[in-house]
């Protein structure tokens, strides 16, 4: 197996590890926080907005059976790439979207990716998500670990106001 790391944030880390973890080839998928000032935040550090962090995702992923491309075909798929704010019901900085790129290749293929998307949407908007160099990856409390796997119904509740959201907006 050929293991390779990627790292995305897409709003609440919550809504973001079912997607990528009913692959094959996705060895492992946390929740984390990324790109902020404070060393070893919390949830309460990362969710008061102040510490700078995104709620991200680390995916552990075989390149042998699933591409980066792949990634960020599911990434896209479960984000507004056009919201500057948050995502969805989930607002403020902590929670926009970003894709941390760990080398130059996971770059030039996030860039290739999103200058195709722009393309294709129809809106007078740009695209919000950043593309951003990793940096320290901090994991999540344990409560967060497999959130949709641990709370089926609170997960539930929250995809249900994703969608809510987007009907209404």
């Amino acid at each position: 197996m050929n293991i390779n790391t990627a790292y995305f944030a897409g709003g609440c880390f919550w809504c973001m590890t079912k997607p990528f973890d009913t692959f094959d080839g996705i060895e492992q998928v946390t929740s984390g926080y990324m790109g902020g000032h404070l060393e070893n935040p919390s949830y309460e550090d990362v969710k008061s907005g102040t510490s700078g962090h995104y709620e991200t995702v680390e995916i552990e992923y075989d390149v042998a059976l699933f591409s980066y491309n792949k990634l960020l075909e599911v990434f896209f798929s479960v984000i507004d790439p056009l919201d500057p704010d948050g995502q969805f019901q989930d607002r403020g900085p902590q929670y926009q979207t970003a894709i941390f790129y760990t080398n130059e290749h996971q770059k030039e293929l996030a860039e290739q990716y999103i200058d195709k998307l722009k393309h294709t949407i129809d809106a007078d908007k740009a695209i919000a998500t950043k593309i951003l160099p990793a940096s320290t990856f901090y994991k999540a409390e344990e409560y967060h670990q497999d959130f949709y796997k641990k709370n089926p119904e609170r997960y539930a509740q929250e995809q249900q106001d994703r969608q809510n959201y987007k009907s209404q907006n």
